[in-house]
């Protein structure tokens, strides 16, 4: 048997699997302090509970992640704090972040997750890494309709100009 046949956990990490998993829980940790942030400035209720679902999940891929990497004897990265409750009213007006604009974020991060998602997945020999992300990339792309469906309904959603006339040949 090989190196690398046999129970994957018994497999080291390749050093790009280490770069990858510890950044992608570096910006994981990172996305978890702004969405709390985002709670606080949104007004609205169902965006309110989709950030919670999203911090909710991200919570559970940093767990995820930080075992991987602990039993693989990989420093973990600094974690902020977590952020306070906040009153919406209590924010003045023109520093608040605004529904849409929050909505867009969170729709730019779900799209860069599956991107990242997709990128570990490929490059990991580790059938375990790969099987995680694969994961991780089901459930934000399930998560990402969610947001879609949410821009549509509150009417959030910019979409670039629309290509209806082809020019005759």
């Amino acid at each position: 048997m090989g190196i690398l046949s046999g129970n994957p956990q018994n497999e080291p990490m390749h050093y790009g699997e280490v770069f990858a998993t510890w950044t992608y829980l570096f910006a994981e940790k990172g996305m978890i302090s702004m969405y709390q942030t985002f709670v606080n400035h949104t007004g609205d209720d169902d965006l309110k509970k989709l950030l919670e679902e999203a911090i909710q999940g991200a919570k559970g891929e940093t767990q995820q992640i930080e075992e991987l990497l602990k039993a693989n004897g990989v420093a973990l990265p600094p974690s902020p704090p977590e952020r306070p409750k906040a009153n919406l009213e209590d924010i003045p007006a023109g520093a608040r972040i605004t529904d849409p604009e929050i909505s867009g974020l969170l729709s730019m991060n779900v799209a860069k997750g599956l991107v990242a998602c997709s990128t570990i997945m490929g490059q990991s020999i580790r059938e375990d890494i790969g099987l995680l992300f694969g994961q991780f990339h089901v459930n934000k792309a399930q998560f990402g309709v969610k947001v879609l469906k949410l821009n549509k309904e509150k009417g959030w959603l910019v979409p670039p100009p629309l290509h209806m006339d082809t020019p005759n040949k």
